[in-house]
């Protein structure tokens, strides 16, 4: 078994709070879809209102590599730790050889009342036979999405 995580963390100048309303929420997943349409075609909620248990499906745009969609499910959503854990549960990763592609949001209060940090992590396990497999694995995409969300906390502040 290979296994292994990647993080990311970027501080933004607004409460903890405030950013959870939007990553403990299907408000990111709806940032996403609208901002980052050369990866994600779209975004279908399945299941659930962002709460534990919420399941979406995402299809990837042409061209994305990797499997073209995979289903991930929101197994944990802790709103006094501000922590969401997603799990893909079905399709992407998992047609790669990962028996495990879990997803970690946190939103941790930093200096001051009026901002936060942003913490992606990604956590991964994958079949011995697969472990080129692992190259697909990237934070890139979820410290850019931390960045749009600052841009969006930005804007929405003014």
């Amino acid at each position: 078994m290979v296994s292994g995580q990647v993080s990311h963390e970027l501080e933004v100048e607004v409460s903890a709070s405030q950013a959870w309303e939007l990553y403990g929420t299907l408000g990111i997943a709806r940032l996403v879809e609208q901002t980052f349409t050369d990866v994600i075609d779209k975004i279908e909620v399945e299941q659930g209102d962002g709460e534990q248990g919420t399941i979406l499906k995402l299809t990837f745009a042409p061209g994305f590599p990797g499997p073209g969609w995979h289903k991930e499910k929101f197994t944990m959503v802790d709103n006094e730790k501000r922590m969401k854990e997603v799990h893909v549960i079905e399709g992407g990763y998992l047609e790669l050889g990962f028996t495990l592609y879990l997803v970690r949001f946190e939103i941790k209060e930093a200096g001051t009342p009026s901002s936060c940090i942003i913490r992606t992590s990604i956590d991964y396990e994958l079949k011995e036979e697969a472990a080129a497999s692992a190259s697909f694995v990237s934070i890139d995409l979820f410290a850019n999405i931390a960045e749009v969300a600052k841009n969006h906390f930005l804007k929405n502040k003014e």
